[in-house]
């Protein structure tokens, strides 16, 4: 094992580089999807890596409940062994779990509650609140919504708009609105946020990933939008305009035309020439460099937390009496 099974703590930072390069030079469905994989996998390596430094520190502890085998003097010296980073892996494997718990019981409180507010309006994709204040949003259901158009049911995805908002906006406009967030729910954006999110709270380091794929997100349904409408200028009005006015959505795993977030560039990348669709940048281009170096340390720290788990388990299998 050696320092292998740490090494997943750290490899996030190889992900840095590409993360500020892909919102500027990748497509934006491109760049959501690979961030939010890369933050995926990285995520799961770090925390299977706490695991690891766990057991492997706590064996020789006093009531701990893993075999007496497993505090050998032979597994001492086969594992890297380190009472003090066992014992403070304890408080932080706890830490990610309630972290990831609370951000999941978040999310699906929110939008059981956004749901059950909706229950007496008519069983429509587009539901229009009355009320004063400006915002909109898109709330997922369990079939999604959007361009596929499934059956309506309680539960299904709406795109959720308060007659505040649509008084601040034009005809045009509002159709970008719609638009926007029917893109929202068509590609289920709220997966990747949700996942983006739960990576974070699992290592710090990958928290620009969730920024970035929080703005690609956005940026992928603003193209998905200009496409619909056939008018990328009316798009960044619209952004524009709500941004201006609307307060955002009520959690960072819905999204919204108004989201929080570097809205000057979005209405920038607008009024520029659509973004060129490639499923992988060039490898001769700062961006190229940047996301095979972010792969390459995503590979690193799956095989790493990979071989440290199956040594692991030799290693302890060997040493538990059967």
């Amino acid at each position: 094992m050696g320092v292998f099974v740490f090494m997943p703590l750290v490899l996030p930072l190889t992900a840095w580089p590409v993360a500020r390069l892909a919102e500027q030079h990748l497509h934006p469905r491109t760049a959501t999807r690979l961030l939010t994989a890369m933050a995926a996998v990285l995520a799961l390596c770090s925390t299977v890596c706490l695991g690891l430094v766990m057991v492997v520190g706590t064996a020789q502890l006093p009531g701990n409940p893993l075999p007496d085998g497993w505090s050998d003097p032979e597994v001492r010296a086969a594992v890297p062994y380190d009472e003090i980073v066992g014992k403070a892996a304890i408080p932080a494997l706890c830490a990610v779990l309630v972290a990831c718990g609370r951000t999941l019981w978040r999310h699906a409180r929110i939008r059981h509650r956004a749901h059950r507010a909706l229950s007496g309006l008519p069983d429509t994709e587009v539901a229009v609140l009355p009320d004063a204040v400006p915002y909109a949003y898109a709330l997922p259901g369990r079939r999604g919504g959007g361009a596929r158009r499934p059956v309506r049911g309680p539960r299904a995805g709406r795109v959720v708009v308060t007659t505040g908002l649509l008084d601040q906006l034009r005809s045009a406009e509002r159709r970008a609105l719609f638009a926007h967030e029917r893109a929202h729910l068509a590609a289920r954006h709220d997966r990747f946020l949700l996942t983006v999110q739960l990576a974070a709270r699992a290592n710090p380091f990958l928290r620009p990933l969730r920024t970035a794929v929080a703005y690609t997100a956005e940026r992928w349904a603003d193209e998905e939008a200009a496409r619909a409408i056939g008018s990328r200028r009316t798009v960044a009005r619209a952004i524009g305009t709500a941004a201006l006015v609307s307060r955002g959505t009520p959690a960072p795993t819905l999204a919204g035309l108004a989201a929080p977030g570097p809205v000057p560039r979005r209405v920038a990348a607008l009024l520029g020439p659509a973004p060129a669709v490639r499923t992988w940048p060039p490898v001769f281009t700062s961006v190229g460099l940047a996301a095979w170096g972010a792969a390459a340390g995503t590979a690193v720290s799956a095989m790493s937390s990979a071989n440290s788990a199956v040594t692991m388990v030799l290693i302890l299998h060997a040493a538990t009496p059967l």
